[in-house]
């Protein structure tokens, strides 16, 4: 371990933008295809992720179809990824599940009561904190999407904090789903949102927030092609959950040039309150640590801003105002503290 790593392991840290099953170790996975029957190599083959990835997506559809079995698969999933977070100095995750994808095996009151339970044991093992936030699958219907607000209203938890939507983006606006997020706005929940990832149009991020009350982005990067919406986001002051690792870019964008012509680094520039995440770390050989390192060795952010993401991310974060208070004040000492290595 470098100077540089050091450094971006001992980061105080929070993670908004992680999936549930994108979030599953490579051990877990192949236990879980060998009790389906799969071999050995269509594992292996299902779970590589390539130097130019075909992206992550139909891992997770596997792990929903062919892979799970019983709500406690979720919570083996949940608790080894917070083992593995707060290895990484992660203190509060914010993670998607999306019910949709699970309920034929087993209810959402099931998956739920399993994943909070794997946020309890964890807590109680490693000292960090977790809130869930049910996603809608945009590749399947608006009505489907609000039974599932349905399912999160019959069932209240604390833990459960809001509501999200992802998978694919370019045939799933946020705008056919906005019943489903007027609902759970209505009854209380907090609104985030999957917008301009795949890069999709600018309207999408806007619709996002306008039409479907998001309060911070997942992505977002399209916005960049707005110049008006970039500055009026950024005048709101909306966090943008980013990801270093995001797939479309590492398959669009030539390797030589990737880090040049990412938006990732033009967007503080620009006024944008980011804050970078890993998204689905095993799958996208990432760590915590390791995202951090890409923003200050890949990006070239600098102390003060890596400072700025770290407490944007508290800003962002979906909890209580006091919490992020007390937070916002022991980050920024433990912050100081650390040493930056020199160039």
């Amino acid at each position: 371990m470098d100077a540089l790593d050091r450094f971006c392991h001992a980061l105080p840290k929070v993670e908004l933008h992680v999936h549930l099953l994108g979030a599953v170790l490579r051990p877990t996975f192949a236990e879980f295809a060998a009790r389906a029957g799969m071999g050995e190599a269509e594992t292996e083959s299902l779970y590589a992720r390539d130097a130019r990835p075909k992206g992550v997506l139909h891992i997770l559809r596997a792990l929903e179809q062919r892979l799970l079995r019983r709500p406690a698969d979720l919570h083996r999933i949940t608790y080894e990824h917070l083992a593995e977070a707060a290895s990484h100095n992660v203190r509060h995750s914010e993670i998607f599940w999306n019910p949709t994808g699970t309920a034929h095996l087993f209810s959402y009151r099931e998956g739920a009561e399993a994943i909070l339970a794997g946020f309890a044991d964890a807590a109680v093992e490693f000292g960090v904190s977790a809130l869930l936030i049910p996603a809608i699958d945009r590749e399947d219907t608006p009505e489907r999407a609000v039974e599932m607000v349905e399912w999160m209203i019959a069932h209240r938890r604390d833990a459960i904090i809001g509501l999200g939507i992802d998978y694919r983006e370019p045939d799933g606006p946020p705008e056919r789903f906005w019943k489903a997020f007027r609902m759970a706005k209505q009854a209380g929940f907090r609104i985030t949102a999957h917008a301009g990832e795949f890069g999709c149009h600018p309207r999408n991020v806007e619709t996002a927030v306008d039409l479907c009350g998001a309060e911070r982005l997942d992505h977002g990067y399209t916005v960049l092609e707005d110049p008006a919406l970039t500055r009026r986001f950024a005048e709101a002051g909306i966090v943008f959950t980013v990801v270093p690792t995001n797939s479309f870019y590492l398959r669009t964008l030539a390797p030589e040039r990737w880090a040049r012509d990412h938006p990732i680094p033009r967007m503080p520039g620009a006024g944008l309150l980011i804050h970078p995440n890993t998204d689905d770390p095993p799958l996208h050989r990432v760590t915590p640590t390791r995202c951090w390192r890409m923003m200050a060795e890949d990006f070239g952010f600098g102390r003060e801003a890596l400072r700025g993401f770290t407490l944007n991310g508290i800003a962002g974060s979906f909890l209580p105002d006091a919490a992020k208070r007390h937070l916002f004040t022991a980050y920024a000492e433990e912050f100081d503290a650390l040493e930056f290595p020199a160039a």
